[in-house]
């Protein structure tokens, strides 16, 4: 590279160093911004499936009353709403408001013979009470699915004939039990209807009822069965869901986004932003791990799922299960949700510790910084100019052309607003940050080695320049996270309706790139011939095992990424004493892999001036994974920069603790070499 050329790149980058700066100043408004926008909501809203009670409650001597007791119980612990489903001929039998028979079975019960090839449904209203309100409902069903409807009658109760078979008719959606509703409502609980997109054709007419009805009861909120929200299935010929949409914005009904489902509900994104984000978050707890799961376990998660998560809406499933052992039918209701969420320690009581109260959920009040259009131009400027110095880093002829080509990509991405270029562009800066740190800091250690008496230094000089190059390594390394903020700062990646892209990459791409850096890049031969001798260099079994090896950790390394990856069990005991001691977990790949090899690298770089750069790459894990903590954008911002300090901190301990296990063995083996010497 022509030494002028060099010399204006060295200016350039300097320049674009000060653009980082204006850029980190310009996010800290948007990124301030968020952080109200996530203190707006503090009400949790636990509710308990009201179908599951009607199932226990069958098993019951008095199923009636044994249900109104739970509910009872229920609100006492803390639950304060119950999820009512659109009705079905299988429920309105657990209530006992009628009664199910096949041909067969009803011609038995005024002692006659079925007719042959009778296979229709024949339906008794048990209760004359419940029956004005509860026949309409299942007319107005079949009817509108094209069956069609007999009366009938038996032993002087009135009945209906329904053209279908009976496996059949029980599956079929009708409108959720008007008398379940009004019962949860006298208990003092809130109605969460939780309806669907089975019924076809989409009946605005219907809807509107029914909404009419979620709305005499006290509803706010509907929750969506299924894969898809209502709606969604009829809107390309009926501009179904726009109408959906405008019913529930008219009636003041919000929605809730189910987090963790195999897929999201199909519309959801699309219902949401009709509804103007007038959404929370919700995590249920299935059946299944609710019959396996102790109180304990339970608090902790719901307590985490709330703070950390941004969770509003807890749903809770509590089905009946078989004992074979005792010979007794048991449900989760006592011994498991009354026990997790009451009491001084209890997960209602843990969650107020932490400003949260438990009452109807609200959606998030969206904050905007004023003029927030500048601000985020001034971040982008600032993320443009921090990739290019990566880039320039690594191909230093190219920085001046890079620049201009990245502001002229940056000024599109502010005029299109793209959510695919900007989380692009959130996604390159999260990596130039650390990358640009641990390559920095590479080079500055190179630097001294021209220099003998800094591997003079004494232990106690070598720790202190290690401790002051920890610091400055993660300061320019969260440089990316102001930057990450501001680019992400939109409701629907709190509400994960979108998702940061791009994690896997984040988690590979550092690291790859001061392995590369540190190998090929410094040395006298430079990068091309570097490659060279990489090329002829002959193959040993021990650099075979040492790449098998590698590759073995990196795939590791890449399942312990996102939250699919598992932990051992002590590292879950190891995470549990973490949340109890701090009330916020840092990250186990910062604090106990990181960090601590960071500053013992540090430590030993300033001694050995090359071997202990292989503990600098390996430690280049810690510095993404700060930024990678701000790239879980429903996590609130101000729990991600605790969880960063803590593991800092942490990870320098333990960091110590190396240096001085280091210190004692080179004392050892150096006694023991003289030792041997002597001999």
């Amino acid at each position: 590279m022509p030494v002028w050329l060099e010399q204006w790149n060295r200016r350039l980058a300097k320049w674009l160093w000060w653009v980082v700066l204006i850029g980190v100043l310009g996010s800290l408004p948007v990124a301030y911004a968020r952080v109200q926008t996530e203190h707006s909501a503090n009400k949790v809203e636990i509710i308990v499936d009201y179908k599951d009670i009607l199932t226990i409650a069958a098993t019951q001597a008095d199923p009636k009353a044994f249900a109104q007791e739970q509910l009872k119980k229920l609100k006492d612990a803390g639950v304060n709403g119950m999820a009512v489903f659109e009705s079905n001929l299988d429920e309105l039998s657990l209530t006992g408001d009628v009664t199910v028979y096949t041909a067969q079975q009803a011609a038995q019960l005024v002692g006659e013979l079925s007719a042959p090839g009778d296979n229709r449904t024949y339906v008794m209203f048990n209760k004359p009470d419940t029956e004005p309100a509860i026949k309409p409902i299942v007319e107005d069903a079949f009817n509108q699915a094209g069956v069609s409807v007999e009366s009938w009658s038996a032993k002087g109760r009135d009945g209906i004939i329904l053209g279908i078979g009976p496996d059949d008719a029980k599956l079929r959606p009708m409108e959720p039990n008007p008398l379940s509703m009004q019962a949860i409502h006298d208990a003092g609980l809130m109605v969460v209807p939780r309806i669907s997109d089975r019924t076809q054709p989409y009946n605005a007419a219907r809807v509107s009822d029914w909404l009419a009805k979620f709305k005499a009861v006290g509803a706010t909120r509907i929750i969506f069965d299924g894969e898809a929200v209502t709606g969604y299935n009829n809107q390309a010929d009926q501009r179904s869901l726009d109408d959906f949409a405008k019913q529930l914005k008219e009636g003041g009904f919000g929605t809730a986004v189910i987090e963790n489902l195999k897929a999201p509900q199909l519309g959801m994104g699309a219902l949401a932003q009709k509804l103007g984000y007038d959404a929370v978050r919700l995590h249920s707890v299935s059946e299944g791990e609710m019959m396996a799961i102790s109180p304990e376990t339970l608090k902790d998660r719901l307590v985490l799922a709330v703070k950390d998560r941004n969770i509003r809406m807890i749903y809770l499933n509590a089905a009946p299960a078989r004992d074979d052992k005792k010979a007794v039918v048991t449900h989760p209701i006592d011994k498991t949700i009354v026990t997790a969420l009451s009491g001084d320690d209890g997960a209602i009581e843990r969650m107020r510790d932490f400003g949260f109260v438990t009452g109807e959920a609200h959606a998030f009040k969206v904050h905007k910084a004023p003029a927030e259009t500048v601000w985020r131009g001034l971040a982008i400027a600032g993320a443009v100019s921090l990739i290019a110095i990566m880039i320039g880093l690594f191909l230093p002829p190219l920085l001046l052309p890079v620049t201009i080509l990245g502001f002229i990509g940056g000024a599109g991405v502010l005029a299109l607003d793209s959510s695919l270029l900007t989380q692009a562009l959130a996604l390159f800066v999260a990596i130039a940050a650390p990358t640009v740190s641990v390559v920095t800091l590479v080079r500055l250690l190179r630097a001294r080695r021209n220099r003998p008496e800094n591997f003079r230094m004494s232990a106690g000089r070598r720790l202190g320049s290690a401790i002051l190059l920890y610091i400055r390594t993660a300061i320019l390394s969260v440089i990316a996270i102001p930057f990450v903020i501001a680019l992400l700062n939109d409701i629907t990646y709190e509400l994960v309706l979108q998702q940061f892209r791009g994690v896997s990459l984040l988690h590979l791409a550092p690291i790859a790139l001061v392995a590369l850096y540190v190998f090929f890049y410094g040395s006298a031969n430079g990068f091309w011939g570097n490659i060279r001798q990489l090329l002829v260099m002959p193959i040993k079994v021990f650099w075979v095992i040492a790449g098998v090896f590698i590759l073995a950790a990196g795939y590791y390394y890449l399942t312990r990424t996102g939250n699919g990856g598992s932990a051992s069990g002590i590292e879950m005991k190891l995470r549990t004493f973490l949340e109890t001691t701090f009330h916020v977990r840092p990250r186990f790949k910062e604090f106990a892999m990181g960090h601590p090899l960071m500053l013992l690298g540090l430590f030993l770089s300033l001694r050995y001036p090359k071997w202990p750069l292989v503990l600098i790459v390996a430690a280049t894990i810690g510095q993404l994974s700060m930024v990678d903590t701000f790239a879980h954008i429903h996590t609130p911002a101000v729990l991600s920069a605790t969880r960063d300090l803590l593991g800092l901190g942490i990870g320098f301990l333990i960091g110590l603790v190396l240096i001085v296990v280091w210190q004692v063995l080179e004392r050892l083996w150096a006694v023991w070499r003289k030792q041997l010497a002597m001999k």
